[in-house]
């Protein structure tokens, strides 16, 4: 019998990886976290005032644990020279919600496909490996309604099942927006649903 896997790996701040040379080309490796697509673009432009003078700023992110969405960029290099390598050293070290970008200094040598694979991939490698990956819960997110009399009630299970309040509103109408594990979550919402009084939903993205 499968168990859920509720789950991921990730990282919780930036990182930059140690520097790779080859023939003169240097590669830098840079690795963020991110939430969404729209983080992308701002990172990428920072890099390129950061490292102006450089050639080529590719990369590669994935987002989601269930629907996974990614994207690998070769940036103007070689056909599948750069962003797929990248690609690889995450889904490597099955890792989500991250941004990991090679940045590269043509040192007037060229490398060929075999040697931009080569360095994309240990640029990016090198900075997983100085990254601190850490693993976070799946979870379903409900928000709960209740009126305020009601609050002893909510309180006593969200103490019992150790569960966290992400946003309140605490008004003559109150609720919580609780975030619960994936293989918790079913539980949780049958004894709110169960409990008069209370109404449960559950938002999803």
């Amino acid at each position: 019998m499968s168990t859920l896997k509720d789950t991921y790996k990730t990282i919780e701040k930036p990182f930059t990886g140690e520097l790779f040379k080859d023939r003169g080309s240097k590669f830098y490796g840079y690795a963020y976290p991110i939430t969404s697509e729209d983080d992308v673009k701002p990172i990428i432009e920072n890099l390129k005032k950061e490292h102006h003078t450089a050639r080529h700023w590719c990369y590669a992110w994935q987002l989601g644990t269930n629907k996974i969405k990614y994207r690998a960029n070769d940036d103007g290099e070689p056909s599948n020279s750069a962003g797929p390598p990248i690609y690889g050293q995450i889904q490597a070290y099955e890792l989500t919600n991250i941004l990991i970008v090679v940045v590269r200094y043509f040192g007037g040598t060229k490398l060929g496909v075999g040697g931009l694979m080569n360095a994309n991939k240990t640029a990016a490698k090198s900075v997983i490996e100085v990254a601190t990956i850490v693993e976070k819960t799946i979870d379903r997110v409900f928000v709960v309604s209740f009126d305020y009399k009601d609050m002893n009630k909510v309180m006593r299970i969200i103490k019992e099942k150790k569960l966290t309040i992400s946003k309140q509103t605490l008004e003559i109408n109150c609720e919580y927006t609780i975030p619960v594990r994936m293989k918790d979550a079913q539980k949780v919402f049958d004894i709110f649903n169960n409990t008069f009084g209370i109404d449960i939903k559950e938002i999803t993205a």
